[in-house]
């Protein structure tokens, strides 16, 4: 059974909802984080970047996030943040052209996830866990939900409908197309339905967000300790998440970019592929879709690279996965890429990026070689997870991306 809880979020007034909520200030270039910085005095970003100001003496880690922390109180007494003042769940709805993600925001038990009820698919890194930690301990609030999936259930889906035929509390349209609405969920009758439902599903899935799960629960353990006499009922036992059915989820592919040959020439690491792979030139830009295949862009050209299924365990979960096959079979043995966390020389570009622009970054010098890998499917991820079993890091990019900073989590409660 999984178990939910609503909670008090703070969140932005109604008026400045559309101007706080935020992307993910990683995901912004420089100068339009600057210009957004400068141009909009009630986006989150200010809270994250608190310095962003004072190029002079930047500061890091710990003192950081104090001053994260004071900017946060700063728009709560300058009213930019309220609080309900009844715990809630809350309804969110994300339009991207002809997609809809429906989802219920909610605390998820940490302890669910100690007892494996929540499950995993990655791998975590220990000092970004730590460093999560420290954040969340200091700031005291949690502005990104982990995301979380089920499978789809009628009970679920009707309760949801019942809203969405209601006026949101938030509703308004980003730069990219994207609208956002937000409903306001405090009747305890359906509080409760929504929690007996979740009751009766065995096990939700991590689809994004095992960073920040894996820290919560860190902090969760030091409260514990500091407080041997918690009730369970306080919220550094919860996780803020964002439940979403599985059929609505959209993952998309992550892409593999490469900074050299390792030391080859074009020709000896074609040669050196094509004893893996069948290698067949493409004559204009290629997404690779038939089984056990990969795209390659390399020296102004597309390559369509087919691996034989007769060469590994397609019986293993992770084996058979095209990260993992093109990571045994190219990156490791001929690029010399053997731990795609540490290694500076490969990146990722997710699958929401273009051909074109891939192209650009191979022309350019930057990069010597991309690969372009097919989307992961929810069942995949599902058996992987289910049998105890991790994905190479950056495996899937998986869609809607929630917005920071509209519903925020405050841990201290």
């Amino acid at each position: 059974m999984a178990k939910i809880i609503p909670f008090k979020a703070t969140r932005p007034t109604r008026d400045k909802s559309s101007l706080v909520a935020t992307r993910s200030y990683l995901s912004y270039s420089k100068k339009t984080l600057k210009e957004k910085l400068e141009n909009n005095p009630y986006t989150f970003l200010h809270v994250i970047n608190p310095d962003y100001s004072n190029k002079e003496n930047k500061v890091k880690g710990k003192k950081k996030f104090s001053l994260i922390k004071k900017k946060f109180n700063d728009f709560i007494n300058e009213n930019i943040f309220i609080q309900d003042k009844i715990p809630t769940l809350y309804l969110y709805q994300q339009k991207m052209n002809d997609i809809i993600f429906n989802g219920i925001i909610c605390g998820s038990s940490i302890d669910d996830y100690l007892n494996g009820k929540i499950k995993i698919h990655e791998q975590t890194i220990a000092h970004r866990e730590e460093m999560f930690k420290d954040y969340l301990d200091i700031t005291g609030f949690n502005a990104e939900p982990i995301l979380l999936t089920y499978p789809s259930k009628k009970e679920i889906n009707d309760l949801i409908d019942k809203y969405l035929n209601t006026r949101p509390e938030y509703e308004f349209t980003t730069t990219n197309r994207s609208s956002h609405k937000l409903w306001l969920i405090q009747n305890k009758s359906d509080i409760n339905k929504f929690q007996d439902s979740f009751k009766k599903i065995n096990n939700l899935y991590i689809s994004d967000g095992h960073h920040r799960l894996a820290s919560s629960t860190l902090l969760c353990l030091k409260k514990r300790k500091e407080n041997p006499n918690f009730s369970g009922k306080e919220n550094f036992n919860y996780c803020m998440s964002f439940l979403i059915a599985e059929n609505q989820i959209n993952i998309l592919s992550y892409n593999r970019i490469v900074k050299d040959l390792n030391g080859l020439s074009i020709n000896k690491f074609i040669e050196l592929v094509s004893k893996k792979y069948l290698v067949k030139k493409q004559s204009s830009q290629f997404i690779p879709k038939e089984r056990n295949e990969l795209g390659m862009y390399l020296d102004g050209n597309w390559y369509s690279l087919i691996f034989d299924v007769k060469s590994f365990n397609k019986n293993d979960c992770v084996d058979k996965l095209d990260p993992v096959i093109l990571s045994k079979n190219i990156l490791d043995p001929i690029l010399n890429i053997k731990d795609l966390r540490t290694n500076h020389r490969v990146d990722f570009i997710d699958g929401k990026l273009t051909s074109k622009k891939i192209e650009e970054y191979v022309d350019n010098g930057k990069y010597s070689v991309a690969f372009l890998l097919k989307p992961i499917k929810v069942s995949d991820i599902k058996e992987v997870a289910d049998k105890n079993k991790i994905m190479p890091p950056k495996s899937t990019y998986v869609e809607p991306k929630l917005r920071s900073g509209l519903i925020i989590y405050n841990i201290e409660e």
